[in-house]
C-alpha cells in the first residue's frame, strides 16, 4: 500500500532520512573528484587523500552526561553566592546610571566615553598600527610529491655528500676526526 502525503506538510517536515547503519542526516562525504587535499604518492606524484572512515558509534545515542558538562558543585556553592553578588552589583550601577541619565548629570568620573569620543580614540590606536603586508614577490612552495620517507632520503643523500667534501679537503678519515660534525644523524 502506498501512502501519500500533502505536498505542503512533506516541504514543511522536518524528519531525515536515516542513511546506513542508522546514520542521522545525509552523507556528506566528497566524491574523488571533488576532493582538495592531495597527499604525496612518491616518485614525484600527488594523489588524493585517502577518506575517513566512517565512526563506529553512528545511529546510537550518547547520553547526555557525556556530552554535557555536569555540575560540579551543589546548588547553592559559595560560587553561584558570588556570581549572585556580582550580578547584583552589576544590577544596581546599571540603575545608578538609569538614575543620573534621567537626572541630567553624568553617574560617575568613571563614567563611559561618548561615542566621539571612543571614535577618536580608536582612530588614534589604529593609525599607530602599520597593518602587515605580504609581499608581492611571495610564491608558495609547489608540492614535491615525495613522501616523508623520500625525502628524508634525499637529506640524508646530500648530507653525506658534504660530509664527504668535507674530509676530502681536510685530509681526515671520519667524521669523528671533526671539530664539528656535518651531518645531523
Amino acid at each position: 500500500m502506498t501512502e501519500a502525503y500533502d505536498a505542503e506538510v512533506m516541504s514543511r517536515s522536518q524528519i531525515k532520512k536515516t542513511g546506513e547503519g542508522g546514520r542521522i542526516g545525509a552523507e556528506r562525504k566528497k566524491t574523488e573528484p571533488e576532493k582538495r587535499r592531495m597527499r604525496a604518492a612518491g616518485g614525484g606524484k600527488m594523489e588524493p587523500a585517502k577518506t575517513y572512515k566512517s565512526r563506529k558509534d553512528i545511529g546510537q545515542q550518547r547520553q547526555a552526561s557525556t556530552r554535557v558538562q555536569q555540575p560540579e558543585q551543589e546548588r547553592g556553592s559559595a560560587r553561584e553566592r558570588q556570581l549572585a553578588a556580582a550580578k547584583a552589583e552589576r544590577r544596581k550601577a546599571a540603575q545608578a546610571r538609569a538614575a543620573a541619565k534621567k537626572g541630567g548629570a553624568t553617574a560617575s568620573a568613571a563614567s563611559k566615553p561618548t561615542a566621539k569620543q571612543a571614535e577618536k580614540t580608536a582612530s588614534q590606536l589604529l593609525a599607530k598600527k602599520k597593518k602587515a603586508t605580504v609581499s608581492p614577490d611571495y610564491k608558495p612552495q609547489k608540492a614535491s610529491g615525495l613522501t616523508r620517507k623520500e625525502r628524508n632520503a634525499l637529506t640524508r643523500k646530500g648530507e653525506r655528500a658534504l660530509r664527504d667534501l668535507v674530509l676530502q679537503s681536510t685530509g681526515k678519515k671520519s667524521e669523528k676526526e671533526l671539530k664539528h660534525k656535518f651531518t645531523s644523524g
